[in-house]
């Protein structure tokens, strides 16, 4: 495994998934549910989460080359999608509520947009784009495990993690994680033009 590219992709990974923040809006989504339906559908949010980023990361670069579709467009406008959501992140309150008890949640709102919306999409198909080995590989499909892993952990958890943290501090790491989000965007928006213009 490649630990520097390990570390790269977890960054970005838990930079634009916020496993505090989604486990904060899963709690409001399931405050009236049972714990056993909580824990269903966090299992089934991460697992339609996982195979989805998995499998649009491994096979979207092919399909945007089937649609003639250049690697480096898709850098940089997947650059300004995640600049979009950086400035969004940085800026706005994300807000869900839920009135049902016991509703499925699952694939919406908690798989997508919040898990694997279409800036964390993105950022799977540059990860695995730019790195095609095997080790590379599975360095970045680790990532993935290992930050959907901590975001169940984090939305089992959620009921007590909103009584630690807060609303002031969610909000707090909300936007600090929204700047980092946003150099990790200009880099890839750089990364595209570069190779474009060479």
């Amino acid at each position: 495994m490649d630990i520097a590219l390990f570390l790269h992709a977890l960054t970005g990974l838990l930079v634009i998934i916020d496993p505090i923040g989604a486990a904060l809006i899963f709690n409001s989504l399931t405050s009236g549910s049972d714990q056993k339906h909580r824990n269903a559908m966090a299992m089934k949010s991460v697992i339609i989460s996982g195979v989805t980023l998995i499998l649009f990361g491994n096979y979207g670069e092919a399909l945007f080359y089937h649609l003639g579709i250049n690697i480096n467009s898709l850098r940089i406008s997947g650059g300004l999608l995640l600049f979009y959501t950086a400035f969004m992140m940085i800026t706005q309150e994300l807000k869900y509520t839920s009135t049902e008890k016991n509703v499925d949640i699952s694939v919406f709102p908690m798989s997508i947009p919040l898990l694997a919306g279409p800036g964390t999409l993105t950022l799977a198909i540059l990860l695995f784009s730019q790195n095609e080995t095997s080790t590379a590989l599975i360095s970045v499909g680790s990532a993935i495990v290992c930050i959907l892993l901590l975001t169940l952990v984090a939305m089992i958890t959620s009921k007590y993690l909103k009584k630690i943290i807060g609303k002031t501090g969610d909000e707090i790491l909300r936007r600090f994680l929204g700047v980092i989000l946003a150099a990790l965007a200009i880099q890839f928006i750089y990364e595209g033009i570069r190779n474009i213009s060479m």
